[in-house]
């Protein structure tokens, strides 16, 4: 298991948050809303499970501040669409 940082709008895995191995980033838009606009996973990374972590912190985030998502990310969109217990941050489109 890999340790995902906290930078502003962002998660990310690495010691460089300009330069990390992982990173999903996201957007407060307004009062209710967080958009996800980009998960990346690199290389050595990758068919580990990061990305769906990464998803997995931004919903904590939502539910914590009461939000809801909006995601712009296609991997963002797939993952929270296919897990049922993501469906309540889930903003309607």
């Amino acid at each position: 298991m890999v340790m995902i940082n906290k930078g502003e709008n962002k998660f990310y895995v690495g010691d460089d948050i300009k330069d990390p191995l992982a990173e999903i980033t996201f957007i407060e838009n307004g009062d209710n809303r967080l958009v996800i606009d980009h998960t990346y996973v690199s290389d050595e990374l990758r068919r580990q499970g990061i990305a769906g972590e990464l998803v997995g912190k931004v919903v904590m985030r939502a539910r914590e501040k009461g939000k809801k998502i909006l995601p712009l990310c296609p991997y963002a969109k797939s993952k929270l669409e296919k897990t049922p217990e993501y469906h309540d941050i889930l903003e309607n489109q």
